[in-house]
């Protein structure tokens, strides 16, 4: 099911994008890819908050449960349960060449965005892996991996601040 229906964005992407070129209106409509989250998937999520802060790193979000999350230079890192992240992204946890723990991320400004990103990363070449859909934290995302097999969560969250860089902050 989720395979036919991503074959319907891919068919929709290629459309959307026939003949635009990279000084097309369209082109700029959605910022370039940005790296704004890493997601870890770690085995034991209160050793790896130890581990992370022993290296100096501020956490942020505490109140969130389940997870954390680090400010990490201009990318925010994030810990997360292995097998709920893979989960999450609609992936087998633990086999070799299947998921390998960590989901790249990219925050988006709105949910069109996020949308416009997957079709465009699906018609690029990557295979999608969710489809887009609100989340139990107030957001929205989906999930598509690279021809690679590397998985990227492309989300929007409206509690998280997202600069006109696509550059990520946390709130205290």
């Amino acid at each position: 099911m989720i395979g036919a229906a991503m074959q319907g964005l891919k068919v929709a992407a290629l459309k959307a994008t026939e003949g635009a070129t990279v000084g097309a209106g369209m082109a700029r409509a959605v910022p370039p890819l940005a790296l704004s989250l890493v997601t870890l998937g770690v085995a034991e999520l209160a050793r790896a908050i130890a581990f992370y802060e022993a290296l100096g790193l501020e956490r942020r979000v505490r109140q969130a449960e389940g997870v954390a999350f680090f400010a990490c230079g201009t990318v925010m890192l994030s810990l997360y349960p292995r097998h709920e992240l893979a989960t999450d992204a609609g992936m087998l946890a633990g086999r070799a060449g299947q998921f390998g723990g960590v989901v790249l991320a990219c925050n988006r400004a709105s949910r069109a965005e996020v949308d416009t990103t997957l079709i465009r990363a699906v018609a690029a070449g990557g295979r999608a892996l969710r489809p887009a859909q609100a989340t139990f934290w107030g957001g929205y995302a989906g999930y598509v991996a690279d021809p690679d097999g590397h998985p990227w969560e492309i989300a929007h969250n409206p509690g998280f601040a997202l600069g006109s860089d696509g550059r990520l902050t946390l709130p205290e």
